[in-house]
């Protein structure tokens, strides 16, 4: 299995991968699961479960769709600044991407330049689709700007 994009959140994760071999992703899921639970639980002398819930393995379809869960998983630590933002929209677009691209706990900063987790992910397939590193942050700014805009127009509410 490769891991193509991440993004660690204080409750769970998202990943988007390539499976490589029959059942590499449920495999990797449970030892990662099971393993990090352990480390997590003795070093900090606790019991029980970690993350929100068990895993969900969604296939991509198409290029399209790759794209829109490149910036889902992106995206995603902006409920960390502004919790309700999928409700009330993006207020301070340059706030929310400086934060976006700040964020230690994803591979977003590795496809924009910034080498922050260079040996973990397989950016090939992504920069293949999206483009290289100005595409890809083009490409989420420009939702940001969407989700930021959208909220300005009264009829769309």
């Amino acid at each position: 299995m490769e891991i193509l994009t991440f993004c660690f959140m204080p409750n769970h994760i998202h990943l988007l991968v390539r499976q490589l071999k029959d059942k590499g992703i449920t495999n990797f899921m449970r030892k990662f699961g099971t393993g990090y639970a352990t480390y997590f639980n003795n070093k900090y002398n606790r019991k029980g479960h970690l993350f929100q819930s068990r895993f969900q393995a969604v296939h991509i379809k198409s290029d399209e769709q790759l794209k829109t869960v490149f910036v889902y998983i992106h995206a995603n630590p902006i409920s960390l600044i502004k919790p309700s933002w999928k409700e009330e929209g993006i207020k301070n677009k340059e706030k929310t991407l400086q934060f976006l691209g700040g964020y230690k706990w994803s591979s977003y900063q590795d496809y924009i330049g910034k080498k922050n987790f260079p040996s973990l992910i397989q950016k090939e397939v992504i920069l293949k689709i999206i483009g290289e590193r100005e595409s890809c942050q083009n490409f989420l700014e420009s939702w940001v700007k969407y989700k930021s805009e959208l909220f300005k127009n009264p009829a769309l509410e």
